[in-house]
């Protein structure tokens, strides 16, 4: 690319950021009230008078703030401006950008509430006064971009005298990333803390504090070899000290950054670019590990490093090379255990639980929702995948809790837990939304083992849910698929699962249950059209079918398919098959989970224009389902007529099948015909009938058209923000279920759990 291509390119990027600095509205933040005000009575209860109780029950107990007020879920970003980013000493103003994108990633990673604070005031004491002052308004303190040494004497004073977490990011933030990094890289290179040599570059707030929890960590403060501009920090030395780096002092006499590396196992770089070099690098150890961090440009580059070192274990500050050193990856989730057990400060306990958390997360498989956020790369623990991603949603169930329960242990929390796992889930559902609603489903199906047959096996996201159902349920997984394919996927997804070892494997292309299955199919269809050799070719071909019939020669107890193609067809076979005994395809359920609430939708899938009949048995079965999510049911007819006032097909449809469910007396609320809104909208609905059947919004739309009922759910999905569990294939007597394309891996694994729940637990 020539220069005048590059400086087009800079600019175009320049516009751009500046742009989404400006519109829609400018800033990156708003604030939005959380109660309604839409009333008279509102007013008096957000204001005077009722405010004063609230006022009144904190005044005799200050604890109640984090009950009546948004403190306890309301952190303080707090800046000068002296040490922003690479921008250096730019001032308060200037830094509020910075700011208010720290606020938009705590409300982002971990639903944290932010004020961005920026502070004219460059005395330390000052500055820490000021801070010390606004204890009264938040949970916590996150000091950022404050320049050494005045950081160490703002954080300090603050520490001693506010009985809230105070956090200087920039210091503990990057030393628990590197730690969990370094912890990994351990491993990876199978060196220890308490035997390596390191050399280090930078002796700022982040360097000193990334050394100081290496020692934590197990290294030998004597093994380390601190270097600024000035060469070796070395005793008596008097140009560019301070306190913190003497505390690093190595002999007596000058030396180069080139002379101490020699021998060195492990490079840490906190300073600018190009200060190592590749030379240096070769006299280092065998697999040295190298966190070259200065950004944007590191003290060396990972091709660099590798060309004379090609066993080197990398990370640096970049987004563009792996292992980015990201404090994204702890400040949120410290600060969200740390809140939520009410932590009067940040203590060693908690930052090495952190650590741990996140070292440990590396190690595990990769989510399916943070391979689809980084497709392309490879994420298996490694020497190029130390630290998990900042978008991997496991983070803040597995980093908060670690540091609550942590707070706890230690002592500093106010709100002990009293349940960690319970607390665990909490987080979890709180970026897994069908976490929550899914558990009953869950403890359900872990009654019982079940084999779950999976027609589409070589997909990686069935691979994924395959995964995921070892680790979170005693159901075996079934996947139909050729070997060498599903074999070589689960090496490039990095699932650690295999064939043979961890699951079933039924190959379409040679199985010596062939013969049997296909016999077994003609058996069934001979009657029906379907010759020996149209079956033996379906049984090659077709594996939902294979599937199919595998659940009715009792091989598996139960099937899942549809991650491509169309519903229908996957239907056919299932129908063909497996719609016996009592057993027909009722209706498709489909759980949409909104943020006030679920609501389901039916019939989204089987029958284009259902009959009354239809809808009374579809209804029926939504209010079972409904049941084992631990919902009660309040199933709506839904019609473009309201109680009866249009003579149309949908009306008399709704107004028939509710007959058929008065003669029925079920036990659950149910109401129709009449329009989406009356349903979820006890005024509208008090209007056109009063004393209706129950109280409240419907949980259940049942539409008199498949067309209607999909388009809500793909309204609520792509409009609303729905997450979709399902379609839930009713009547089948959990024998099969067909999803759809847009299924995730994690909508597999909850569709894995609603088949591995014993059909006892429908009733």
């Amino acid at each position: 690319m020539s220069n005048g291509m590059q400086d087009e390119a800079a600019q175009a990027a320049r516009q751009a950021a500046l742009n989404y600095h400006e519109f829609p509205k400018p800033g990156k933040l708003e604030i939005r009230a959380t109660k309604p005000l839409a009333t008279g009575r509102d007013l008096s209860r957000a204001y005077s008078p009722g405010v004063a109780e609230a006022c009144l029950e904190i005044k005799a107990d200050p604890a109640t703030a984090a009950r009546y007020t948004s403190r306890g879920n309301l952190v303080a970003v707090i800046s000068n401006g002296t040490a922003v980013l690479g921008l250096g000493n730019i001032g308060a103003l200037a830094s509020k950008p910075v700011m208010e994108g720290k606020a938009v990633l705590f409300k982002k990673f971990a639903n944290i509430d932010c004020f961005d604070i920026e502070v004219n005031e460059n005395d330390p004491e000052k500055l820490a006064e000021i801070v010390c002052s606004l204890e009264p308004t938040f949970g916590a303190i996150n000091l950022e971009d404050i320049k050494a040494p005045d950081c160490f004497i703002v954080e300090r004073i603050c520490r001693e005298r506010m009985n809230i977490p105070v956090f200087h990011d920039d210091q503990h933030g990057t030393a628990i990333v590197v730690g969990a990094a370094a912890t990994n890289a351990m491993i990876v290179a199978g060196k220890k803390f308490a035997d390596i040599k390191l050399v280090s570059t930078g002796g700022g707030a982040a360097g000193i504090a990334c050394l100081e929890m290496l020692v934590k960590l197990g290294v030998k403060r004597e093994n380390i070899w601190l270097c600024d501009l000035e060469g070796l920090v070395y005793q008596g030395r008097e140009a560019q000290m301070t306190p913190q780096k003497a505390a690093f002092a190595q002999g007596t006499a000058p030396a180069t950054l080139a002379e101490v590396i020699k021998g060195a196992d492990m490079f840490l770089g906190l300073s600018g670019p190009g200060v190592l070099t590749p030379e240096m690098v070769a006299t280092m150890t065998k697999k040295p590990i190298i966190f070259a961090l200065a950004n944007p440009n590191p003290e060396i580059l990972p091709d660099a490093a590798r060309a004379v070192a090609p066993d080197a274990i990398i990370a640096t500050g970049r987004s563009d090379f792996p292992n980015q050193v990201n404090n994204v990856l702890c400040f949120p989730f410290i600060f969200r255990g740390a809140l939520d057990v009410g932590a009067t400060t940040i203590n060693d306990e908690m930052e090495l639980a952190c650590i741990e958390g996140i070292a440990a997360l590396a190690r595990q498989t990769t989510s399916a929702e943070a391979a689809a956020a980084y497709q392309g790369e490879q994420l298996t623990f490694g020497p190029d995948y130390l630290i998990p991603k900042p978008f991997d949603p496991r983070l803040i169930g597995v980093v908060a809790s670690a540091v609550a329960t942590a707070a706890t242990q230690s002592g500093v929390a106010a709100r002990p837990l009293s349940d960690p796992e319970a607390y665990k889930s909490k987080l979890d559902g709180s970026v897994f939304r069908s976490a929550l609603l899914m558990r009953p489903v869950f403890e359900a199906a872990r009654t019982a083992t079940r084999r779950i047959v999976f027609a589409e096996g070589e997909d990686e996201r069935v691979l994924r849910a395959a995964n995921a159902m070892l680790e979170e349920t005693t159901d075996v997984p079934i996947l139909i698929g050729r070997p060498e394919v599903v074999e070589a996927r689960c090496e490039r997804y990095g699932l650690g699962i295999r064939p043979g070892r961890d699951f079933h494997l039924v190959n379409p292309e040679n199985d010596p249950r062939y013969r049997d299955y296909w016999g077994t199919y003609h058996e069934l269809m001979a009657r029906r059209g379907v010759s020996p050799d149209i079956a033996r070719a379906i049984m090659r071909t077709n594996t939902t079918a294979i599937g199919a019939v595998m659940v009715h020669r009792d091989e598996a107890d139960s099937m899942i398919c549809g991650t491509f193609g169309q519903y229908h067809w996957h239907l056919n076979y299932i129908r063909q098959i497996l719609a016996r005994d009592g057993r027909h395809a009722v209706a498709a359920l489909s759980m949409m989970i909104l943020e006030d609430g679920p609501l389901f939708i039916a019939d989204t899938h089987v029958n284009a224009e259902p009959t009354p009949q239809q809808v009374m048995e579809t209804a029926m079965g939504a209010a079972r389902h409904l049941r084992r999510f631990g919902l009660t049911p309040k199933v709506a007819l839904c019609s473009q007529s309201q109680f009866g006032n249009m003579d149309n097909r949908s009306g008399r449809v709704m107004r028939e099948a509710l007959e058929l469910l008065d003669a029925r007396e079920p036990d659950f609320a149910y109401e129709g015909e009449m329009n989406v809104d009356t349903a979820l909208d006890q005024g509208l609905r008090d209007r056109q009938l009063p004393g209706g059947r129950f109280e409240g919004a419907a949980n259940v739309l049942v539409f008199a058209s498949a067309d209607t009922a999909s388009g809500v759910r793909n309204i609520l999905k792509m409009r609303a923000g729905g997450l979709e569990v399902g379609p839930i294939l009713m009547g089948m007597g959990n024998k099969a279920h067909v999803v759809t394309p847009a299924i995730t891996a994690r909508g597999l694994l909850n569709m894995s759990a609603i088949a591995g729940t014993p059909v006892s637990h429908y009733s």
